[in-house]
C-alpha cells in the first residue's frame, strides 16, 4: 500500500503524528487505493503558515510569469491524462470516458487562466480635474483556502486553484477525504510546471478538523467552498464572525422542463445524461423532470427503457455507461431516498435497488413516477442516479413546479417553442439556464453559480469572472499637472 503525505511548504510531509487513513476503489472495496494523512490542527496552521510566507513573493512575480507556470501545469496535466483518467476512475467510480473528459477539462482551465496573466488588468477612467486621470487596480487577497468535494475531483480543485493563483494569492487546498490522489497529482503538475515552494499546500483529512481551521484561521483571507449546503451554511457563519471573503456552491435540484412539443428522442438523452450520467453524483444532476401532460406516458417509458439498458460496472471497463456510487454511506443515502420515495406515495418503476454480483457499490438507475411537489425526493438533493416525473397541465404549471424548491443551481427545458424556451430562461430561478441542453456539462469560460440555498450569492466561479473573488479594487488618484 502507497503512503501519500501532505504539501506543505515545497515538502512533502506526513502529519504530526502520523495518524493515516485508507481509500479504497468504490467499483472493488477491497482495492486499497492509498493511505493518506489524517492531518491535525498543528498541520493545518504549518500550512497556513507557509501560504503566508510564500504569498508575497508570488504576488511579486509579473503576471505573465504566473501565467507560464500555470500554462506549463495544465500541459503537463494533459501529458498524463490516460493516467490520471485511471486514477480518477479508480478513486472516484465514474466511468473512464467521464474521467478523461474531467481531466481535460482542468487542462484547459490552467491553460485558460495561463492566458490571464497578459490580461490580468484594472482600469483607467478619466477625472473631473484637469491634468489628472484615475487607475483602478486588482491586487490579490493573499492566502486562499479551497475546500472542494469528491465528485469533480479534479475539475473543481482546478478551477478553483487557478484563478487564484494568477491573481498572486497563495493558497491551502482542502481535497475531499475519498478523493485525496487526484489533488495531489495537481500539486505535482503545479510542482513540474516550476511552482515556488509554499505557493499551494495541500492537507488531507477530517473536514471538521481541517475545515474548521481554514475558516475561522486569521492568516486566510478567502475561503472558497463546494459542497452541501448544510456544511457551507456553518462554515459561512463562521467566516463571517472575522468578516472573511467567502465562496459557496452548494448544491442543486436541478428540473429539466419538457414541453409538449419537445423532441421526445431528445428529452430522453437529456434526462439520461443529466440524471444517470455520473452516476447522479453532481450538484448539476437532472434529478426532477416536469413534463407536460401530454408527452407523460410516452416520455415514461422510453426512459424507463433507456434506464433498464444502461450498462453498470467498473469504469475502467470501456462498456459501463454507469459506475458505482462513491462509497458505501452513498449508495446507503440513496437507498433510503427511494425508500422515503415510496413511503411518500411515489411509484417505482424501475431500478433503486442494490446490484448483487458486481461487487462495488452499485446501484440501479432508479425512475419515479406520481411524484407530488411536497415529496422529499422532490425537495431535498440525494445525489445519486435517482429521477422523479412530475405532470404538468402547461408551460404556466411546469415553471411554478420547477421553481418550487429552496435550490435554484442549474435548469433546462426541452422544447422547439422559441418563446417557451426564453419565458423560462427569463423566469427560472437558477444561475444556469439550457435549453435543449443537459443540466450536466459547463463551459470553463462562462461564470457559474447559483441562487437561493445553491449560493451565497456573491461571487461566481469560472472564466474570468471568477477573479473578481481572488481579488480586491484598490482606486488610485493621479495628477501630472498643476
Amino acid at each position: 500500500m502507497t503512503v501519500y503525505h501532505n504539501y506543505i511548504g515545497g515538502e512533502w510531509r506526513p502529519s504530526r503524528d502520523g495518524a493515516v487513513y485508507e481509500t479504497r476503489n468504490p467499483a472493488n472495496p477491497n482495492e486499497v487505493i492509498g493511505a493518506f494523512p489524517l492531518s491535525t490542527r498543528d498541520d493545518v496552521l504549518d500550512a497556513i503558515a507557509a501560504a503566508r510566507q510564500a504569498q508575497k513573493g508570488w504576488a511579486a512575480m509579473p503576471p505573465a510569469q504566473r501565467g507560464e507556470i500555470l500554462l506549463r501545469a495544465g500541459l503537463a496535466i494533459e501529458a498524463r491524462a490516460d493516467d490520471l483518467a485511471r486514477t480518477l476512475t479508480r478513486e472516484e467510480g465514474k466511468t473512464l470516458r467521464e474521467a478523461a473528459g474531467e481531466v481535460k477539462r482542468a487542462a484547459d482551465i490552467f491553460k485558460f487562466f495561463g492566458g490571464e496573466g497578459r490580461r490580468l488588468g484594472g482600469e483607467v477612467l478619466p477625472s473631473d480635474r484637469t491634468g489628472a486621470f484615475n487607475l483602478v487596480r486588482r491586487e490579490p487577497l493573499g492566502v486562499a483556502a479551497l475546500i472542494t468535494p469528491w465528485n469533480f475531483p479534479i475539475a473543481i480543485p482546478a478551477w478553483k486553484m487557478a484563478p487564484a493563483l494568477i491573481a498572486g494569492n497563495a493558497v491551502v487546498l482542502k481535497p475531499a477525504s475519498l478523493t485525496p490522489l487526484i489533488a495531489i497529482e495537481i500539486v505535482r503538475a503545479l510542482i513540474d510546471a516550476g511552482l515556488p515552494a509554499g505557493v499551494v499546500n495541500l492537507v488531507t483529512g477530517s473536514g471538521a478538523v481541517i475545515g474548521d481551521e481554514l475558516t475561522t484561521h486569521p492568516g486566510v483571507d478567502a475561503i472558497s467552498f463546494t459542497g452541501s449546503y448544510a456544511v457551507g451554511h456553518q462554515l459561512y457563519q463562521k467566516a463571517a464572525a472575522r468578516m472573511a471573503r467567502v465562496q459557496t456552491e452548494m448544491g442543486g435540484k436541478n428540473p429539466l422542463v419538457v414541453l409538449a412539443d419537445a423532441d421526445l428522442d431528445l428529452a430522453v438523452q437529456l434526462a439520461v445524461v443529466g440524471g444517470y450520467g455520473l452516476t447522479g453524483q453532481a450538484c448539476t444532476a437532472t434529478s426532477r423532470v416536469i413534463v407536460e401532460a401530454p408527452l407523460v406516458e410516452a416520455f415514461t417509458a422510453r426512459l424507463r427503457a433507456r434506464a433498464e439498458s444502461l450498462r453498470l460496472g467498473d469504469g475502467l471497463d470501456p462498456a459501463t455507461e454507469m459506475g458505482p456510487t462513491v462509497s458505501r454511506s452513498q449508495l446507503e443515502t440513496d437507498l433510503e431516498y427511494i425508500a422515503i420515495g415510496q413511503r411518500e406515495g411515489a411509484r417505482l418503476v424501475t431500478g433503486g435497488d442494490v446490484v448483487e454480483g458486481l461487487g462495488g457499490h452499485f446501484i440501479r438507475p432508479a425512475l419515479f413516477v406520481d411524484v407530488r411537489p411536497e415529496m422529499r425526493i422532490a425537495q431535498e438533493e440525494i445525489f445519486g442516479p435517482v429521477i422523479a416525473i412530475m405532470a404538468a397541465r402547461d408551460f404556466d404549471e411546469a415553471l411554478a413546479l420547477a421553481n418550487q424548491v429552496q435550490y435554484g443551481l442549474v435548469a433546462s427545458i426541452c422544447t422547439n417553442n422559441l418563446k417557451r424556451a426564453f419565458q423560462f430562461a427569463e423566469q427560472i430561478e437558477a444561475g444556469v439556464v439550457k435549453i435543449n441542453q443537459p443540466t450536466t456539462g459547463l463551459e470553463l469560460h462562462l461564470p457559474f453559480g447559483g441562487f437561493k440555498h445553491s449560493s451565497s450569492g456573491t461571487f461566481k466561479e469560472q472564466g474570468r469572472t471568477a477573479l473578481d473573488f481572488y481579488t480586491r479594487l484598490k482606486t488610485i488618484y493621479v495628477s501630472y499637472a498643476p
